[in-house]
């Protein structure tokens, strides 16, 4: 006697490639959203002023940052200087690297008289063109 049962054959294991594709492009999207692109910032902590005609730079070399917070504390690219070695500074800024640029990153509360004696020391320094950084103006505050 033949018995009649039914024997089901067992689809092999499948595993669904399209939920694991959604899984992948979120934590794709959520690494590129949480990843910071910003380049080292200055260690001054400096307010900068408003401008309203302020634009953004499109030169390809990025300029060596001259910060100034107070009399005692100037940085050239990161490193301090003071207001007397400015000049001798940026020559050997521009000795070393003279297609880059100088910046101007002044703290807004930085007394005039000393943004004049920068003015001096990139003058002796042969360097005529000076952009500074500003940053836009707030929207309307409530």
């Amino acid at each position: 006697m033949v018995t009649g049962f039914y024997t089901r054959k067992r689809r092999a294991p499948v595993v669904i490639i399209v939920s694991l594709i959604d899984i992948l492009a979120i934590l794709l999207i959520f690494f590129i959203v949480t990843t910071t692109f910003k380049k080292n910032l200055p260690q001054l902590n400096i307010a900068l002023p408003e401008s309203k005609t302020a634009a953004a730079s499109d030169t390809p070399l990025e300029p060596a940052i001259l910060e100034v917070q107070d009399e005692q504390t100037l940085q050239l690219g990161g490193q301090p200087v003071t207001i007397e070695g400015l000049a001798a500074a940026l020559r050997a800024q521009q000795e070393a690297e003279p297609d880059r640029a100088i910046a101007l990153q002044a703290d807004e509360a930085v007394p005039f008289r000393l943004i004049v004696r920068v003015i001096d020391a990139l003058r002796e320094a042969g360097i005529r063109q000076l952009p500074a950084f500003a940053r836009p103006p707030d929207p309307d505050p409530l």
